[in-house]
């Protein structure tokens, strides 16, 4: 799903503070958190002697832990609270006739708030950046540039969560190493915060169905740029692939720029829509519709479906006659009860729009096929669509 905004300029704009006391005084660092969470209130220090029954017990009362023992022993305490949250019982409910089965929506929503509250507990573990990012502990890992391409520049020395710098280090090697996309026959190289291109499918509907034209070619949202890459590859002369956010737009232009497509496609900034017309325009909007509990979410998670709808609406302004809006989403949020296909059908009605025909695949990523995932009714279900939409 390619990302189409950002709160991150509120967060760079006011850097927030995190206050502890230490060694009987009082000190305070620069705030880093990803995923918006405001600096804790009560912060203690951690070291190679706290257990992991006490560290979790403080976590769950939203005490955080500043580590100050060795890096390593920082890993497996973290991994040892994940493992409590697991393993944590369940209250038990008394089970009648009349108890009604949970409907899809429900669990859903049971599933993010369980998943919001082990993330909020295991941010608790906290460690101490220098001022050029190196973490002052034994045993530490260097972290300086998966740090420098998330958060910019070193400044001052910082307090970050450790689990968000691991995130860090998995989504630096990532963009090192980068995603091998079959259709392109090359890897994407994804940014943190941008979401990889990690589920196929919906690169290969954009890779099979027939091109209207070859002349140009809009991306909306484009993210990493494999679809904006794809289509320049397939032989479309100019392609325009636009974003918001300054992460997407600065790791498409590195993607396209490596595959050596820079003359084809230009990386714009815009809110959906480039100036103009073109006989094809694509986008693939993130497929729930549910409120983002941080920026990085803003990739999945599409509240009140505002950039599919924003799509629809402004589509048919933006066709050449004759051309076509490939709208590529899953059906997940179907079987989640979070939008119904009648809603989609009416608010392709109302843009002025009708389907020209869909091509339809069924995912492939090893979760579809998890029977102990929360959601497996939902994903084994679920079908990836490329809806041809032209002018009614």
């Amino acid at each position: 799903m390619h990302m189409q905004s950002s709160n991150r300029a509120s967060t760079i704009a006011s850097p927030q503070q995190i206050h502890w006391e230490e060694d009987g005084e009082s000190r305070s660092a620069r705030w880093r958190s990803e995923s918006g969470n405001t600096p804790p209130k009560r912060v203690v220090i951690g070291d190679d002697q706290m257990t992991a029954d006490s560290a979790y017990r403080l976590a769950c009362e939203g005490t955080a832990i500043l580590w100050r023992g060795d890096f390593q022993n920082a890993r497996q305490l973290l991994q040892a609270v994940a493992r409590r949250i697991e393993h944590k019982p369940k209250k038990a409910k008394k089970k009648t006739d009349e108890t009604p089965p949970r409907s899809p929506i429900d669990t859903f929503n049971l599933h993010r708030l369980a998943q919001s509250q082990r993330a909020r507990t295991l941010a608790m573990l906290l460690l101490p950046l220098d001022e050029q990012y190196a973490i002052p502990l034994r045993r530490a890992p260097d972290v300086r540039d998966a740090c420098e391409e998330a958060y910019g520049p070193p400044d001052q020395p910082s307090v970050v969560s450790l689990r968000e710098v691991l995130g860090l280090v998995g989504a630096h090697e990532w963009r090192k190493k980068g995603v091998e996309i079959a259709a392109l026959g090359a890897r994407i190289h994804p940014y943190y915060g941008v979401f990889s291109p990690v589920r196929g499918e919906y690169i290969k509907l954009v890779a099979d169905q027939p091109l209207p034209s070859k002349k140009l070619a809009f991306d909306i949202g484009t993210g990493t740029g494999v679809l904006g890459a794809l289509l320049a590859q397939r032989g479309v002369e100019r392609v325009v692939a636009t974003d918001l956010d300054p992460r997407a737009l600065a790791c498409a232009r590195e993607n396209i720029e490596r595959l050596g497509l820079s003359t084809q496609v230009d990386v714009i900034e815009a809110d959906l829509f480039p100036e103009g017309r073109a006989p094809l325009v694509v986008c693939n909007p993130p497929w729930l519709p549910a409120r983002p509990s941080s920026a990085i979410e803003h990739a999945i998670y599409d509240p009140d479906s505002q950039m599919l709808r924003g799509f629809l609406d402004g589509l048919a302004a933006h066709l050449t006659p004759g051309g076509e809006g490939w709208l590529i989403l899953s059906d997940f949020a179907e079987h989640l009860g979070l939008r119904t296909r009648v809603q989609l059908q009416e608010w392709i009605d109302a843009a002025g729009l009708k389907v020209d025909g869909r091509l339809d695949v069924k995912p492939h990523h090893p979760r579809a096929a998890d029977q102990s995932d929360p959601l497996y009714a939902a994903r084994s279900k679920e079908v990836t669509s490329l809806w041809r939409l032209v002018a009614a």
